[in-house]
């Protein structure tokens, strides 16, 4: 069952905002309660998205719970400016990193889509439940294929709705680096998921 966060669409982005800005507040205050609902909201999302940026599974609850404890200690710190949704990716994206250097073991190597992951490439409803695992089996060796960083960028993109400057204050790096690492993963998507046997006609743009 996915998650709060991880059910959002481009609708009610601005609302979930606001309720992540509100819970951070109350954090920011000591709120346990607060800390509690925003845990629940981005436990899930942040361990999907883990999961599929490194094989290190060992890392992912440990890095999970340190990116909420991170949030907790951190909120009085938060800026408003920032969109909290980003400023949580980002500390999930840092703490990653560092765990990664700090322990290093096939670094950037992904596990493999999870059968309940949002759809790449907006799929119709009409397909069925083994249509679309096959589907998402087959994206998720396409993405295994791109380096490190590439896989990162259309993770971030795709599967976490975040814009280029989003993507470019979360992995710390000029704008231009993203939108070039975006083409070069696109390309390289192309071709893998064709050698793959594979069709690419539906290949989805993030907004």
């Amino acid at each position: 069952m996915k998650s709060e966060a991880e059910n959002r669409g481009p609708a009610d982005t601005r609302d979930s905002d606001a309720q992540d800005l509100v819970w951070i507040k109350a954090i920011a205050r000591g709120d346990r309660r607060a800390f509690e609902q925003l845990y629940t909201s981005y436990h899930g999302l942040l361990a999907r998205f883990l999961i599929r940026t490194t094989s290190r599974r060992d890392l992912v609850d440990e890095v999970v719970n340190s990116t909420l404890w991170a949030v907790w200690r951190g909120a009085s710190r938060f800026r408003e400016e920032a969109k909290p949704r980003s400023w949580i990716i980002a500390i999930a994206y840092r703490t990653l990193m560092k765990a990664l250097r700090d322990q290093p073991f096939d670094i950037g190597a992904a596990t493999g889509m999870d059968e309940d992951a949002d759809d790449p490439a907006g799929l119709p409803e009409q397909h069925n439940h083994s249509q679309l695992t096959e589907v998402q089996q087959w994206v998720g060796a396409g993405l295994r294929l791109l380096p490190p960083d590439q896989r990162m960028t259309i993770e971030l993109a795709y599967y976490l709705g975040q814009s280029c400057e989003e993507i470019a204050e979360i992995m710390n790096c000029p704008v231009g680096t993203v939108k070039a690492r975006m083409f070069h993963a696109r390309v390289r998507l192309r071709s893998s998921l064709t050698a793959l046997g594979g069709d690419t006609r539906n290949e989805a743009n993030p907004q």
